[in-house]
């Protein structure tokens, strides 16, 4: 999977406007609010002489996507990563892994799945999510099902709901977002959703609703008529 995000273009973080600096902007809009780049500046606090700690961070989230993992041999070369932010960075991985599991978010609307999922939104290609739920409206499994273009050869409905029939899904919801910045469903869009919609139904799993989204706001097929149900 090729890992893109915006990058922060401030060569330090003093220099950016308090409320755009990832602390504040946690504190005044929450953590589902910052980019994984941001919440890697939160948990790595500062960086070295010659590398600023979102530096840092992009170089980790550039690992990630060539290894598909963090582990302790793959952080060891990153420059301004010594022993104890290291550590910091596993042990934060292994608590979110652990938490992950034990506490079920419950999604009452659009606006909560864009809370779930917004931190796709500033990627440079299109990436599209299934995301299981309970017959409670709790979130089971959020998935990665493609990268890249969306349309019907990358979004079979084998690779969307195979994690639902998993985790003995009763619904769905879809979401990509569109790094062009646009919230207007194509007629592609439309198209696969209707797709996967009947496919759904085969299964036995509804499909509740398809987002479409950018890093700044979102459009429910759902709530814009578009889902045919």
């Amino acid at each position: 999977m090729k890992y893109e995000t915006k990058e922060i273009e401030f060569s330090s973080i003093r220099e950016m406007p308090q409320s755009e600096r990832p602390r504040e902007k946690l504190l005044a809009k929450g953590a589902e609010s910052l980019s994984d780049v941001e919440l890697l500046c939160v948990i790595l606090g500062n960086g070295v002489p010659g590398m600023p700690v979102h530096g840092i961070s992009q170089l980790v989230l550039r690992k990630l996507a060539i290894e598909g993992a963090l582990t302790l041999d793959s952080l060891k070369g990153i420059d301004g990563l010594g022993t104890a932010k290291i550590t910091q960075l596993l042990a934060a991985v292994e608590f979110g892994r652990r938490i992950g599991g034990s506490v079920r978010r419950k999604l009452k609307d659009s606006s909560d799945v864009y809370d779930l999922i917004r931190h796709y939104g500033d990627r440079r290609q299109e990436h599209f999510l299934a995301i299981t739920l309970n017959g409670a409206n709790e979130v089971l499994h959020t998935q990665v099902v493609s990268v890249g273009l969306v349309n019907r050869t990358l979004c079979h409905p084998r690779e969307v709901f195979v994690e639902a029939i998993k985790h003995f899904g009763t619904s769905v919801v879809l979401a990509h977002n569109h790094p062009s910045g646009s919230l207007e469903p194509s007629t592609e869009d439309l198209e696969l959703t209707e797709r996967l919609r009947k496919s759904g139904l085969i299964l036995g799993i509804e499909v509740m609703d398809h987002i479409i989204f950018t890093d700044e706001n979102y459009y429910s097929m759902r709530e814009g008529g578009d889902l045919w149900v």
